[in-house]
């Protein structure tokens, strides 16, 4: 297994099978012109196995976090470790752009999704996740 940092609308669209909806172009072009968005997507062989998306957050008395946005892992690779390793290698991008720290939000009964944190040395605590819809 390789994990790459995507680096063009190919690379994503490639890879559309792993995100919950069709990738839209505009947006994919948006997401990679930033910066401070990150898409790392792991691949057995040439095939896009699962990905990681993760997001700078700075705040004036905090500094910058990492946000992980969203993993996802293609059924035919599950409970291979690939999970685990894009959380590491969002970690690792995380360590060398000077995030303080990293987080994420799951639902309180998904134990797969905590379990694949925990794995990658998070710490997994209480707590509920709150969205808006806009």
């Amino acid at each position: 297994m390789k994990i790459r940092r995507a680096a063009s609308s190919d690379d994503v669209f490639a890879a559309a099978h792993l995100f919950d909806a069709q990738p839209l172009p505009d947006a994919t072009a948006r997401f990679l012109a930033q910066d401070h968005h990150h898409l790392l997507i792991a691949y057995v062989g040439e095939e896009p196995a699962g990905f990681v998306s993760g997001i700078e957050t700075t705040h004036p008395d905090k500094g910058t976090e990492m946000f992980l946005y969203e993993l996802g892992v293609d059924d035919a690779f599950l409970r291979r470790g690939i999970g685990t390793a894009l959380v590491e290698a969002l970690k690792a991008v995380a360590v060398e752009r000077g995030c303080y720290a990293m987080w994420t939000g799951t639902a309180a009964g998904d134990a797969a999704a905590q379990g694949t944190y925990a794995k990658a040395g998070g710490t997994v605590g209480e707590g509920a996740f709150v969205s808006w819809e806009l």
